[in-house]
C-alpha cells in the first residue's frame, strides 16, 4: 500500500458532537484505514443533518476515500444518506448490499435498515457506515479486501 492514499472519517452524531459521550467508531475506522496503508486525517465528528453534508463537501476534494459512521437509519434524524446522494456523481451500490448482507449473515438482522449509500464523488469514494462500533468493525471486513482496488481504479488504474 501506498501512503499516498488519502482517506477521511466524518461521524455523524449529535450527541458526540454535543459531548454527550465520546464517539467511538470514528478511531476504530481511522485504524482500520492506516493499518491499510492510508494517510487519515483527523476524524471529523459533527451533529447529524447539514453539518454532515458540509463536512463531506469539504473532505471529497482532498481524499481518496471518506467514509461516514452514522445517520444511516431510518429514525427521522437520519439523514447521512440525503445529504451523501446530491454529491455523488454516480453510486456502487453492491459495496452497502455486501455491508448489510454481512451484517445479517454475523446474525444482526437489523443491519437491514441502514440506507448507507456508497458511490463516487470526483476522484473519492464515498461510503456511508452505521454508527455503531460492531457495525463499522463489520464494514471494514468487507470493505479493507476493496479499497486500493477502488483508489487505484479511480486514479486510472486498470481492473
Amino acid at each position: 500500500m501506498t501512503d499516498s492514499f488519502r482517506a477521511c472519517v466524518i461521524v455523524a452524531s449529535t450527541r458526540a458532537a454535543t459531548g454527550v459521550y465520546a464517539d467511538r467508531s470514528g478511531p476504530i475506522l481511522a485504524e482500520s484505514l492506516a493499518q491499510l496503508g492510508f494517510t487519515v486525517s483527523p476524524v471529523i465528528v459533527v451533529p447529524d443533518g447539514d453539518p454532515v453534508g458540509a463536512a463531506l463537501r469539504e473532505a471529497v476534494g482532498e481524499h481518496d476515500v471518506v467514509l461516514t459512521s452514522g445517520g444511516t437509519g431510518i429514525t427521522p434524524t437520519d439523514v447521512t444518506p440525503q445529504q451523501t446522494a446530491p454529491l455523488l456523481d454516480y453510486q456502487v451500490p453492491q459495496i452497502p448490499a455486501e455491508i448489510a448482507r454481512f451484517g445479517v449473515q454475523k446474525g444482526v438482522p437489523t443491519a437491514l435498515l441502514s440506507r448507507g449509500l456508497a458511490g463516487v464523488a470526483g476522484r473519492a469514494l464515498v461510503i456511508n457506515l452505521p454508527g455503531s462500533s460492531g457495525g463499522v468493525r463489520d464494514a471494514m471486513e468487507v470493505l479493507a479486501p476493496i479499497l486500493p482496488h477502488a483508489v487505484s481504479q479511480l486514479r486510472g488504474g486498470d481492473h
